[in-house]
């Protein structure tokens, strides 16, 4: 049997970018050609996209995690790696899409529009396009960056001009059937309607659809019966019409008080919801009355006891319908369009998506530095390419943390670092990683050459160097006299000429 959701949780992991290659081209009689190692591809993104046929969102309620591909590695001969297809996740029309914290992120409305839920990792470049003139060959290359990871909740409301409101058997669904093609179930027990049924009207030259949702009882809004399941699916409807049973064998119930008690639920909800995107509250929302069942004798005495009543409690339009015999259904029909008309028309034009360019300002170095509350004396740097340089660093290779610390030094972190007060050797932590300062190569400096793969700067050796070598050689030399350095001459010429 099919089912009908509409609120599902959805998990999206976009894939990694891959990563670049260090490579250096190797050709017969040119041992080092050159760096030749090229980028790595770009990850797939998780992108939900609005599908005129999709009705449900049954399909993430049996697979919530979504996982797009990742990027190849970038190879030797400036190869590049290729960059994963996007994930698309087709979703209904009116599908709204919630942050964890409840707060709307997107509304979809419209065939074909995109939402891009969680964004592909960016490919790590290669070494040939991190060579410059003080690295003409590095022996390193930048990772691809892991794709974003969220969790996102996705509720379909549904996308209707009118919306029928009534306490449950108050014949909605039999009212539907008679004014559409819409066939839902119709049953003489209450809650026969468990998902929202939509029908499509023609009155006339006009053509608007109507929503037959889940029946209302007192305290629906705070979740009785089908509750929020219900009231949901009323949010983006322009004309509600209350659906009254006037043949109803509750005595305690007239239509009066029925009206009453679902007014009182759509304010309440209201106060909820507050402004929807119609531009006013849902308890503000044009609405009709629509007395049901007068085929029935005592339902038609009924109807013309309380019209009085309704004209002056409410001043709403009210129609004496009966879905059985048909009675009254072209002129409430009529009297939908008309409000459906007036309610679009009010409606501003829709203007065309604009590209909005937001520049950084002049004073915005692009990060922040916070002192560390759970290191002593240590420090936080915040920031976006800082965080991202971080996670596209091997640290497993020491030229690549050289080339790290260039980057943050011609950032400025070093600089504020010390305003801050850091001192050599205190914690800092950038992203997930956390490192003991030790000042480098001032900002805008190049970096010292040194091999492949290497970093001067990192090395800890107690080899002594050419210069000191000479330096005691002469010293050595200072306390021989005129003799002995003539002798040691002569011993070196001689085993120069065996040579």
């Amino acid at each position: 049997m099919s089912r009908f959701v509409d609120r599902v949780v959805l998990h999206a992991t976009a894939g990694a970018g891959g990563n670049g290659c260090a490579s250096v081209h190797r050709e017969k009689f040119k041992p080092l050609g050159g760096p030749d190692g090229g980028n790595g591809g770009r990850g797939g993104s998780v992108v939900l996209v609005v599908d005129p046929g999709v009705h449900t969102l049954l399909d993430y309620h049996h697979r919530p995690h979504a996982t797009a591909r990742s990027g190849t590695q970038g190879q030797g001969s400036f190869k590049n790696g290729a960059n994963a297809p996007d994930l698309e996740l087709r979703v209904p029309d009116g599908t709204v899409i919630l942050d964890p914290d409840g707060e709307i992120v997107a509304d979809l409305v419209g065939p074909g529009t995109r939402f891009v839920a969680a964004e592909g990792g960016r490919g790590g470049l290669g070494n040939a396009a991190l060579a410059s003139t003080a690295r003409k060959a590095p022996g390193f290359a930048l990772l691809g960056e892991p794709g974003e990871e969220v969790s996102f909740t996705l509720e379909l409301r549904s996308l209707a001009d009118v919306g029928l409101v009534g306490f449950p058997s108050a014949g909605k669904s039999s009212l539907v059937a008679a004014l559409s093609a819409a066939r839902p179930k119709i049953a003489d027990y209450p809650f026969t309607t468990l998902v929202p049924q939509l029908g499509v009207v023609s009155a006339g030259d006009a053509t608007f659809t109507v929503a037959d949702v889940p029946g209302l009882i007192p305290g629906a809004a705070d979740g009785r019966g089908l509750g929020l399941e219900f009231l949901r699916h009323i949010e983006r409807c322009s004309v509600l019409v209350h659906v009254v049973d006037c043949a109803t064998f509750e005595t305690e119930r007239d239509p009066v008080s029925d009206i009453e008690a679902l007014e009182a639920e759509l304010a309440h909800y209201a106060d909820q919801l507050g402004t929807s995107a119609l531009g006013e509250r849902l308890d503000q929302r044009p609405r009709m009355i629509a007395l049901n069942k007068i085929d029935v004798p005592d339902a038609a005495d009924l109807v013309e006891m309380v019209r009085a009543d309704l004209a002056e409690r409410f001043g709403w339009p009210i129609f004496a319908i009966s879905t059985a015999s048909r009675t009254g259904l072209r002129e409430l029909s009529f009297a939908m369009a008309e409000r459906v008309a007036a309610a679009r028309a009010a409606q501003p034009d829709a203007e065309p998506t604009r590209t909005v360019i937001r520049p950084r300002a002049v004073d915005d170095s692009g990060f922040t530095i916070e002192p560390d509350t759970g290191l002593d004396g240590g420090f936080v740097v915040r920031g976006e390419r800082p965080e991202r340089w971080i996670r596209q660093t091997n640290f497993e290779n020491d030229e690549a943390v050289g080339y790290l610390a260039d980057r943050l030094a011609r950032l400025g972190v070093e600089e504020a670092l010390a305003k801050a007060g850091a001192v050599p050797g205190c914690p800092v932590t950038i992203g997930d990683m956390t490192f003991d300062w030790e000042p480098s190569t001032p900002a805008g400096v190049a970096a010292l050459l040194t091999g492949r793969g290497t970093d001067v700067r990192l090395e800890n050796t107690e080899r002594v160097g050419a210069s000191e070598r000479k330096q005691a050689r002469a010293a050595r030399r200072a306390h021989l006299s005129d003799a002995e350095l003539a002798a040691g001459a002569r011993y070196a010429s001689d085993h120069e000429i065996e040579r």
